[in-house]
């Protein structure tokens, strides 16, 4: 294992040197040798009294055998590594549907999520259902699957009972002979110039370098393909802005005899009181201030996709937990409204929110080809697509504020015929031994708010599971996988 302590030394103003450190003890007198390097850190110029005051005792020895100039201490040991096939990132519906494609296909696959669970989104981000829809053999045998573990038969196959998925990923991905790493960060990339060797994660045991044949980033964000250095733009091509966030909730005791459900944000709904989305603005403090609610599996819950965090970027931890308070500040509100204004939510009150916000859109990466807006709405057939009959419409969350922005067409989109991804989205323009998959690949910010829906991202990552698969076998540059290859093994 490998254990790091870093400090910095603070430089107080007028001092030639700062006398600060730091003990390492461990039961069992455990003892480690250790590298000891400094760097003053110019921007602090006071220190609090009982650090000085412990500088002052007990710094003398240390600095003896430290360089004069000054810094900080690291404690070396060494990093675990494992080999794999297939390393994919990220175990949200496009990263479960990449590792288990790849698993069941012959391949030695790695799956690491950060979460305790496997669907990101699905299940940690606590959707309500599949939106969109998408001709993948996985996506379907996913809807059948958990339907039948519903404790109670609806007809909506659509609606998402968290629990029951997230036991029907795991049984699944044993099913296929996947390994799973949960509780894991994907901290960095390894890569030897332009050529992704695998990636670099962080969890209670430590730190441990994978290295695979093919990398799949499915983080969502692209994380590991930001750090291996693949070319991306952040948000909108105009001015970077990204959609909202939203932490997903539940509320229980709703009668659904009278109950309003609004699945969009065009749907309007009259009551003696007034129009529901009209009363939202007016009455839940901005930047929420909108109705979307969704049956569920169980009798007496709803969904509430109604909590939104403006100007958040999704890259940053400092944003993601900005977005996190913001949206659990308005959850109170929300269920006032709903109380005093929604129909059959007279007595709703809250039995659950998500353990991971919901983030819309980040990096779009460039590829071999990137997608956009008028490919879709043409339906264009692309000879090397990987991804077929993908359908919803163009879901742009107001940036600015609550609803839906001004770009966005949800009722009145047009295209009735569903459209294909090409396989050139998935492959980086430059990096080798990567793939894109999920909301990350190559397209535009119109394009991504798109293909973004959860059922276009299962047939994303299944096509980017194949081609790991494929190129991890037959030892090739995953460019040089052919769609057809793709195609025989997802039969898109």
């Amino acid at each position: 294992m490998k254990f790091k302590i870093f400090y910095a030394i603070i430089k107080e103003k007028g001092a030639d040197n700062a006398k600060v450190s730091f003990t390492l003890s461990a039961s069992g007198g455990f003892n480690c040798p250790c590298e000891i390097f400094f760097a003053y850190a110019q921007k602090r110029t006071w220190m609090p009294n009982l650090l000085s005051f412990l500088a002052l005792w007990i710094g003398e020895y240390l600095l003896q055998f430290m360089p004069a100039q000054g810094g900080g201490m690291e404690i070396n040991m060494k990093k675990n590594k494992l080999y794999t096939d297939v390393l994919v990132l990220g175990s949200g519906p496009s990263g479960f549907a990449a590792a288990y494609t790849a698993a069941k296909n012959g391949a030695d696959v790695i799956i690491v999520d950060q979460c305790g669970e496997i669907g990101g989104i699905s299940t940690s981000g606590l959707m309500s259902h599949w939106t969109g829809s998408c001709g993948s053999r996985l996506y379907h045998e996913i809807l059948r699957r958990a339907a039948e573990k519903n404790d109670f038969k609806v007809d909506n196959i659509t609606l998402i009972d968290p629990e029951k998925l997230k036991t029907l990923y795991l049984e699944m991905l044993d099913e296929s002979g996947c390994k799973i790493m949960l509780y894991t960060f994907a901290a960095d990339a390894i890569c030897d110039g332009d050529r992704v060797l695998g990636a670099t994660v962080v969890n209670k045991s430590g730190m441990t370098d994978i290295y695979a044949k093919v990398t799949v980033d499915a983080t969502g964000d692209g994380d590991i393909a930001a750090h291996a250095g693949a070319e991306f733009v952040l948000g909108r091509e105009t001015d970077n802005k990204m959609q909202p966030a939203t932490l997903m909730f539940k509320v229980g005791g709703v009668d659904y005899s009278k109950a309003a459900f609004i699945p969009s944000f065009e749907t309007t709904y009259d009551t003696e009181k007034g129009e529901l989305q009209a009363l939202a603005k007016q009455h839940i403090p901005y930047p929420a201030g909108h109705i979307l609610t969704y049956a569920t599996t169980l009798p007496g819950v709803v969904t509430c996709n109604m909590t939104n965090a403006t100007d958040i970027d999704g890259t940053s931890a400092e944003d993601l937990t900005k977005a996190t308070i913001v949206c659990r500040r308005q959850l109170d509100d929300i269920v006032k409204y709903l109380r005093e204004f929604a129909p059959g939510y007279e007595n709703c009150f809250i039995i659950g929110s998500a353990s991971l916000i919901g983030i819309r859109e980040t990096r779009h990466f460039k590829g071999k080809y990137t997608l956009t807006e008028q490919d879709i709405l043409e339906a264009k057939v692309f000879d090397d697509y990987v991804v077929k009959d993908a359908f919803f419409n163009f879901d742009v969350h107001n940036i600015t504020g609550s609803g839906l922005d001004k770009t966005g067409v949800q009722k009145h989109f047009s295209q009735s015929k569903g459209y294909t991804i090409p396989y050139g989205c998935l492959v980086p323009e430059v990096k080798k031994g990567l793939l894109l998959c999920g909301r990350n690949i190559s397209g535009t910010h119109m394009a991504h708010s798109n293909f973004r829906a959860m059922p276009i991202c299962v047939g994303i990552g299944e096509a980017a599971g194949a081609a790991a698969a494929v190129a991890a076998k037959k030892g090739c540059e995953t460019a040089d996988v052919s769609a057809a290859e793709i195609r025989e093994i997802t039969g898109a």
